[in-house]
């Protein structure tokens, strides 16, 4: 999703439709063919098998960007590398972040001034090893969420491994470019020493369908292989690599650019969040 600097910068994104695409997955009429790029079966989701650890419903707004303020939600990545084509606001008046009857609004608002203001959450205020926030090792993440269809806009639903001692782990479970409205990619990324060892998996679409309704995007960690899904159908797998045997916390924003023109977005561009979950094991698959 990003070239890290040092591991603490985020810095711009590549142009993915230049990237050799590892895995090309298919979602439509309401069914998924997806590929494992283990040579594994596809895993189904069995949520009855799982206990919800976290469920952010936004009933009430805790979002700040004082570290250590005690709210569920900061403002910014833990690393101070905010990224893209606006910047990322604080809530309160005026700010990017509007309660909804079920769930969260972020709005990307250009000013009168022609610059552009949108909103990050993250679950942990800063990075490193000690508790901080929400973080989980293994299980499976989930968003609710109806994307913006502006051309330029850039909106993603990520996690980041606790422990960068070594390198920095990343799992892209949606990524998605409103300039391509018929499809998003799922991308996992280890950082190290600048160069990255990732995949990156295109799934097709109805073209508008994400921005039309809402949708689930998920990713189940296990010990041996990592699940990516749509609805929860399973899109795409890899085998998870020891780098991803650590707790990760969670991130949401509607970025801009993502390395395309946002010079045609005309208005206001929303993304809507119905709530954000996490489910533990009940009982983990051993490495």
């Amino acid at each position: 999703m990003s070239l890290w600097r040092g591991f603490d910068v985020r810095g711009a994104r590549p142009l993915l439709a230049m990237v050799l695409v590892a895995g090309s997955l298919v979602c439509l009429g309401g069914g998924c063919r997806g590929e494992n790029l283990g040579g594994n079966p596809l895993r189904t989701l069995d949520l009855a098998k799982f206990a919800v650890s976290f469920d952010e419903t936004f009933e009430t707004i805790s979002i700040s960007g004082q570290r250590g303020s005690g709210a569920r939600w900061y403002t910014h990545t833990p690393w101070n590398g905010d990224f893209g084509n606006a910047q990322f606001g604080e809530n309160g008046p005026g700010g990017p972040f509007t309660k909804l009857e079920h769930g969260l609004r972020i709005t990307a608002h250009k000013g009168a001034n022609g610059r552009w203001t949108s909103g990050l959450i993250s679950s942990r205020d800063h990075d490193g090893l000690d508790p901080s926030g929400f973080q989980q090792q293994y299980g499976y993440f989930e968003i609710k969420a109806k994307l913006p269809s502006g051309d330029g806009v850039w909106p993603s639903f990520w996690l980041i491994g606790v422990d960068k001692r070594k390198s920095a782990s990343e799992i892209d479970v949606f990524e998605y470019y409103g300039r391509f409205s018929d499809s998003y990619r799922a991308t996992t990324h280890i950082w190290q020493g600048g160069r990255n060892d990732g995949k990156s998996m295109l799934i097709l679409v109805p073209k508008g369908s994400l921005a039309e309704s809402f949708n689930t995007y998920g990713v189940l960690i296990e010990a041996d292989v990592t699940t990516f899904y749509l609805n929860r159908k399973p899109v795409g797998a890899i085998p998870t690599p020891p780098e991803y045997r650590q707790p990760f916390y969670v991130l949401a924003d509607l970025a801009l650019g993502g390395g395309w023109p946002i010079d045609k977005l005309v208005g206001d561009q929303t993304l809507d969040i119905e709530y954000i979950r996490v489910y533990r094991p009940l009982q983990p698959r051993l490495p």
